[in-house]
């Protein structure tokens, strides 16, 4: 008897863990039919990813590599701790959602010269720079990067690590929302580099809303050329330095704070040029904003507004909503 009930106990253990675990993967199904619905990623058609496609999980690096090149819209939702090394590159109308639970380490997205791209509630960590950016999106339109959580490391050299999301080669119409930039040396940049005005000038329109940069280094983050709005984020503990301003970039930061963090909220430095920044409803928690008055103002972006919390309500709220939490 007692063996039986032992194993009638075994057999309801393991019936409710798959149970618990269809029940993740049905809810990670469902969300990832949202399309984007904030910031720039609205313009030009929108942004739906793999809308209309199959839907498949994938559990390990392989399956991944292979679902993120297929042709055709397809949603990925990505089960289980994942480790590898590898750069996975993500073919148009891929959604890429992460179950409750899911990760990544030493894996990174690489969106290049592609589409309709979406990556949400993705835990991300330590992608060697030999492997890119834990998300590159490189020549490409119309992504969302939407509640992540992206981190590395401060133990190792500045350069073993690249970045969290880098932004390049004239990518259009990108919305960064709901994430949570962490322990981590260069943690984002829009634009790679002062010589490629001819290809940059003109694109790169981002937004950065309801994002939390914790314990970052620099880059929260570094804008060359581009049109960037940033708001309901918050900044706490940075080390070095916070939102660099650069070659003619415009800047709109909208209530938002800093705290615990270096003088150097938003500034210029490193170009041949400077950047231009307004802020409306910034609380710099005794740091400071070094550069000119720009000319993006919230009557100039050409999407729905999205509403402002208050720099006195980010320190509280945002912390518990940016990241994995989907």
């Amino acid at each position: 008897m007692k063996f039986a009930a032992f194993i009638s106990l075994a057999t309801f253990a393991t019936a409710s863990q798959r149970s618990l675990l269809d029940k993740r993967n049905e809810v990670a199904r469902r969300k990832a039919s949202e399309a984007c619905s904030i910031g720039y990623c609205t313009q030009n058609g929108g942004t739906t990813g793999g809308v209309g496609g199959e839907t498949v999980t994938v559990t390990d690096v392989d399956s991944l590599v292979n679902a993120a090149e297929q042709d055709g819209p397809l949603t990925i939702i990505v089960s289980g701790a994942i480790t590898g090394a590898a750069k996975v590159r993500v073919s148009a109308n891929k959604t890429i959602y992460g179950e409750e639970g899911s990760s990544l380490t030493g894996v990174g997205f690489y969106i290049r010269r592609t589409s309709n791209v979406i990556v949400r509630n993705m835990k991300i960590a330590k992608v060697e720079a030999e492997n890119g950016d834990a998300i590159g999106i490189d020549g490409s339109s119309n992504v969302w990067i939407d509640h992540c959580d992206l981190s590395s490391d401060l133990n190792h050299d500045k350069d073993y690590y690249d970045g969290l999301v880098d932004i390049t080669h004239a990518s259009e119409w990108i919305t960064v929302s709901n994430t949570y930039f962490h322990d981590h040396w260069k943690a984002s940049l829009i634009g790679h580099s002062d010589n490629n005005a001819d290809e940059d000038q003109g694109t790169l329109h981002v937004t950065y809303a309801g994002n939390h940069f914790y314990n970052t280094y620099s880059r929260t983050p570094s804008v060359r050329f581009g049109t960037l709005h940033i708001i309901n984020t918050f900044w706490d503990t940075l080390i070095s330095s916070g939102v660099n301003c650069r070659m003619g970039a415009q800047v709109l930061i909208q209530s938002s704070a800093f705290k615990n963090s270096s003088e150097k909220a938003v500034f210029f430095a490193d170009s041949d040029e400077t950047g231009y920044a307004i802020l409306q409803d910034v609380d710099l928690g005794g740091s400071e904003n070094t550069v000119p008055a720009g000319t993006l103002t919230a009557n100039s972006l050409p999407y729905d507004p999205i509403q402002a919390l208050g720099s006195a309500a980010v320190a509280g709220s945002i912390p518990n909503s940016a990241g994995q939490k989907l």
